[in-house]
């Protein structure tokens, strides 16, 4: 039998990001498991001469503002999810704090925001596929 102790989902306000995380608290419930969700503020490559720390806030209070609406959906589900935001590129954070975490599985959409950013530069899903430590399951 498997033991899935800790599920770490990956959560950009997407549609796919918003399947991830249902799927994540079904599994979360089914195993009795610790479901933490993630979100990763990117700051915008190349750097700019821009003001940083206003971009870390607001990308911070964009999440938290959306992860205020996610606890409604848990109620039932008796799962109480922990929210983390970090920063830095979406796949190496994943992977990074799965790991520091120690996860069983990483919960993550199909595609995310950026159609474009996914074409140009690989999509976030499968980095973490391939560099993950722990299953990855990929929502569609």
């Amino acid at each position: 039998m498997v033991a899935i102790k800790k599920i770490v989902v990956a959560y950009d306000t997407s549609e796919q990001a918003d399947r991830a995380f249902a799927f994540g608290l079904d599994l979360a419930q089914k195993y009795s498991a610790e479901l933490v969700v993630l979100a990763v503020v990117q700051l915008p490559e190349p750097m700019e001469e821009v003001e940083t720390e206003a971009i870390l806030e607001n990308g911070r209070a964009f999440y938290e503002r959306h992860f205020a609406k996610l606890p409604e959906k848990t109620v039932s589900s008796g799962v109480t999810p922990r929210f983390e935001v970090r920063v830095g590129h979406p796949a190496d954070q994943i992977i990074h704090f799965a790991n520091q975490e120690g996860a069983d599985v990483i919960v993550m959409g199909h595609r995310g925001k950026s159609l474009l950013k996914q074409w140009l530069l690989g999509s976030t899903s499968k980095r973490v596929l391939s560099y993950a430590h722990c299953s990855v399951l990929i929502v569609r």
